[in-house]
């Protein structure tokens, strides 16, 4: 899912997806260092997690994200 998107947001060029890791593109939201990573990333921003919807903040559900 993150070559996808990550391809939808570079226009479908490959480039960025081979000369940026995976954890830079779409870093780990419940991580520290994924969390600061995502927040210095510009918009829009990937983030990836493997956390149950349950334990996302209140706010996420009233954002703008997309899921």
């Amino acid at each position: 899912m993150l070559e996808i998107l990550s391809l939808i947001r570079s226009d479908g060029d490959p480039g960025w997806c081979r000369s940026v890791p995976n954890w830079d593109r779409g870093p780990w939201l419940e991580t520290l260092l994924g969390l600061r990573r995502a927040r210095g990333n510009p918009r829009p921003r990937l983030i990836s997690s493997h956390l149950p919807i349950q334990l996302f903040p209140k706010a996420f559900f009233t954002s703008k994200a997309k899921v």
